[in-house]
């Protein structure tokens, strides 16, 4: 399953941020004008005047790309990858519930 998906002229990204066995989700959205918004864990759409800039502010906060991440990074932060799949919901008032994951630590 791809963490990158098209939506009406924008691209989604999930990125992804851990606590232990807490995995808190952002979704960076890079809309057609160029522009950027992050949809971070508290429901806050934070906006960016480009992708590199929303990267940079997501990378500053520890997070790291789910479409990059393969199983050895997921195992490193004591994560199977295939559990590490973005939340989903219709709008991004319901998505806000989701948006924190607390999964059961790989040994």
């Amino acid at each position: 399953m791809s963490a990158e998906t098209e939506t009406t002229g924008s691209q989604e990204q999930w990125w992804l941020a851990t606590l232990g066995r807490t995995v808190v989700w952002a979704r960076l959205r890079v809309l057609e004008a160029g522009t950027a918004e992050v949809l971070d864990s508290d429901g806050n759409t934070l906006p960016f005047d480009s992708e590199d800039s929303a990267r940079a502010a997501l990378m500053d906060a520890e997070f790291a790309a789910l479409d990059g991440m393969d199983a050895d990074d997921a195992d490193a932060r004591g994560l199977r990858l295939e559990d590490l799949v973005p939340p989903q919901a219709e709008d991004d008032a319901q998505l806000r519930a989701l948006m924190v994951q607390t999964f059961a630590l790989r040994h």
